[in-house]
């Protein structure tokens, strides 16, 4: 199926103008641009959201935790949700836009925290305190609807480490994983990914290796806390995925559905990194997926 005119245009003016490339290009400009990204002001829920929805901001271990829910229902499901960035950036506007958009028009009750970021923290820390938050969360949510956990790109990957960590420890678990074009291994040795990149209007094969680098610190690469496609995938919740044909991380959600056919695999072809969270057609009929597969 051809993409959507939305979709393409989209796609087109993020390959022409690298907005986002360069974020991801890697090399000796990374540094520089990872300084001038954080030097912005910390993308939050706007007025315009926080106009239509409940927003409520708290911290977690010190960082920034946001809780965003529906003011006129009850929520379908409660959803611990970590954004995407490389482990390096923060949260961008379109994260919160389509928080917004699953609070708004599909009822989700959902929790974002700002968790700690590559350079300055490494896997270890962060692993440690996704697994802190998810006890957390379980502790203090009702268990008479569903209770998720997901993520878009790293936090995809984040999202699957919690569910692992919380299972290996016979803790509360998650009912069910979304995964938005998860990061699952932070090596790009794909031979694929050599033929995809051209097409990638977002990452870079060196983007996604220094990002992962600074990311693991004194953990190798493959290490499942890192590359959780290397780690047990046994006994894990449902998990509903996406995946892009223009996407470099393809690869990381195809090797997951071959590893487990039962995961409910949705990939689009022509479709860029991170696709589900934009506002496109194809996007809204992802989320209307979310809001289903969340519901059981």
């Amino acid at each position: 199926m051809t993409p959507s005119l939305p979709a393409r245009l989209i796609g087109f003016i993020l390959r022409t103008t690298g907005i986002y490339r360069r974020m991801f290009a890697g090399g000796p400009g990374f540094a520089a641009q990872l300084a001038k990204v954080r030097a912005a002001p910390l993308a939050a829920p706007d007025a315009k959201l926080r106009a239509r929805i409940e927003v409520r901001e708290t911290r977690f271990e010190d960082c920034p935790v946001w809780e965003l829910a529906p003011r006129d229902r009850a929520p379908i499901a409660q959803l611990l949700y970590f954004h995407g960035g490389g482990y390096v950036y923060p949260a961008l506007k379109g994260h919160w836009d389509f928080l917004g958009h699953l609070v708004t028009q599909h009822g989700f009750a959902i929790t974002a925290p700002l968790y700690p970021l590559a350079p300055e923290h490494d896997a270890l820390t962060t692993t440690r305190f996704a697994h802190a938050l998810w006890n957390d969360f379980a502790a203090r949510t009702p268990t008479d609807v569903p209770r998720l956990i997901g993520g878009d790109s790293a936090g995809g990957g984040l999202a699957v480490v919690t569910a692992m960590a919380a299972r290996d420890a016979g803790g509360a678990q998650p009912d069910r994983l979304i995964l938005i074009c998860p990061w699952l291994n932070a090596v790009p040795d794909h031979p694929d990914q050599a033929v995809i990149e051209a097409r990638d209007a977002i990452l870079t094969r060196r983007g996604i290796a220094e990002a992962g680098a600074l990311y693991a610190r004194d953990l190798a690469p493959a290490d499942p806390r890192v590359s959780p496609i290397h780690g047990d995938w046994q006994n894990l919740p449902p998990m509903l995925m996406f995946g892009g044909g223009d996407d470099l991380l393809v690869t990381d959600a195809r090797a997951l559905k071959a590893l487990l056919p039962q995961t409910q695999y949705h990939e689009v072809a022509g479709m860029i990194h991170d696709w589900p969270i934009f506002s496109f057609r194809e996007s809204r009929a992802a989320q209307s997926q979310m809001a289903a597969f969340a519901k059981g």
